[in-house]
């Protein structure tokens, strides 16, 4: 039996193990198994690695994207580069990293972009914001990211002014705000700035319509969810353990 799995805290919002179990019986992989791993702590994953039989690889989840790479035998250079991981390959005992959200938020954002570079405003600064920032860039589009603390983001939530919304037509949010079953919870933004000429993406994609997404539809922005996110980074994923 061949394992693979999603180490995160909490997983109660994740559709990986489904959509996994679903993809294994479309292509007739009886022997493969996906399974979720709830880690209250990262320092439980050698105790994991030890005592699951099989486990040939894992996804990474909110909020161990970072953390995980100490305990990594090697790094994949967009990895490296990104700063993140979401995706290990594990081959006789050695564990590498990879980052499949690079290519996963790409294939969402340029159908999106039409060609066009809008200013961009990066909600949250954790693991998944390091993947958006590198498409960002590569992409030549200018941002600013919002975060807590000066140290980690160029913005403070409290520094959100109407006309940096305004300038800003491109909003991503990559915090867990507003991810089920918390989905009331929405960025602290002045939504009232918003309007037709904006683009909102959540990477959340459970629910399917976040509180964030709903307030910029209801203004008549463009939105959308981090679904097709969430399946181009699987597929990804899946190539990186099949080496």
């Amino acid at each position: 039996m061949s394992v693979y799995g999603l180490i995160g805290n909490p997983l109660t919002h994740s559709f990986s193990q489904r959509w996994f179990t679903e993809f294994f019986a479309r292509e007739g992989l009886s022997g493969h198994r996906y399974q979720l791993f709830p880690l209250q702590d990262i320092a439980e994953l050698p105790t994991l690695l030890t005592e699951t039989p099989g486990l040939r690889g894992l996804n990474v989840t909110i909020p161990y994207k970072t953390s995980i790479i100490p305990y990594l035998h090697e790094l994949d250079p967009l990895a490296a580069a990104v700063g993140a991981v979401n995706t290990i390959a594990i081959r006789d005992g050695r564990l590498v990293g990879h980052n499949t959200d690079v290519e996963g938020f790409r294939n969402t954002l340029v159908p999106l972009l039409n060609g066009s570079r809008p200013r961009a405003l990066v909600l949250g600064t954790g693991g998944a914001s390091r993947a958006v920032a590198f498409v960002l860039r590569d992409l030549g589009i200018k941002f600013r990211m919002v975060s807590r603390s000066r140290e980690r983001g160029d913005l403070t939530w409290d520094l959100l002014e109407p006309i940096v919304t305004e300038v800003c037509t491109l909003i991503i949010n990559t915090t867990p705000l507003g991810m089920y079953p918390n989905v009331e919870d929405m960025p602290e933004l002045p939504y009232n700035s918003i309007g037709p000429k904006h683009l909102l993406v959540d990477l959340v994609y459970n629910p399917e319509e976040t509180a964030f997404l709903k307030a910029g539809r209801l203004r008549g922005a463009r939105t959308a969810n981090g679904m097709g996110m969430l399946v181009a980074q699987a597929e990804a994923a899946w190539r990186v353990w099949q080496g």
